[in-house]
């Protein structure tokens, strides 16, 4: 049972990394039948589209894309890329954020800091196997910082048991950005 879940996960992660690029001039109906309806569509005040296909709660990209009046590709962009995420300053609503990185993967509330936090996953290419997430806190409805965590996992718990065993504990490491990334 366990070889049939990986198989899944293993074809459908290949399906991810097969999905043909989005090019400027492409129409929108090209872009429709190569990648699937976007999760949302913001019309734009030049009389274009925004299109977002978002991954969470578990992939790690928001892919935007923007169409002209016209409907074609004039520009994508990865929303939850490195200079995207510096992008998120305090003082931004959760409606501004979220057009930025998309639907968040989580929500906590933090009752003795009064925050609530949102998170994303993100790309952590330099360290495989590590969980990393981008957290927008937000007091009051405004953000008030950003923290990146990362969730190291377990000795020999890797993908189910596969690797050695024996190891004990799961570690977080913090990074805390005021204002300025």
């Amino acid at each position: 049972m366990k070889r049939g879940w990986m198989l899944v996960v293993v074809l459908w992660l290949a399906g991810c990394a097969l999905m043909p690029p989005i090019v400027p001039g492409q129409s929108a109906a090209q872009v429709r039948a190569e990648q699937g309806a976007p999760t949302r569509i913001l019309p734009q005040a030049d009389g274009g589209e925004l299109w977002q296909y978002a991954t969470q709660p578990f992939g790690t990209t928001f892919i935007q894309v923007k169409f002209d009046a016209a409907g074609q590709v004039v520009d994508t962009w990865d929303g939850l890329a490195a200079d995207r995420l510096a992008q998120i300053q305090p003082g931004m609503t959760l409606d501004e954020v979220q057009q930025r990185l998309g639907p968040q993967r989580s929500v906590e509330r933090f009752a003795l800091s009064g925050e609530t936090v949102y998170d994303w996953n993100i790309s952590n290419s330099g360290n495989p196997g590590t969980a990393t997430f981008f957290n927008v806190h937000f007091r009051d409805d405004r953000v008030v910082r950003t923290s990146t965590t990362y969730q190291f996992p377990r000795d020999g718990s890797f993908f189910g048991g596969f690797g050695i065993h024996g190891g004990s504990g799961m570690g977080v490491g913090i990074n805390i950005g005021i204002g300025v990334r």
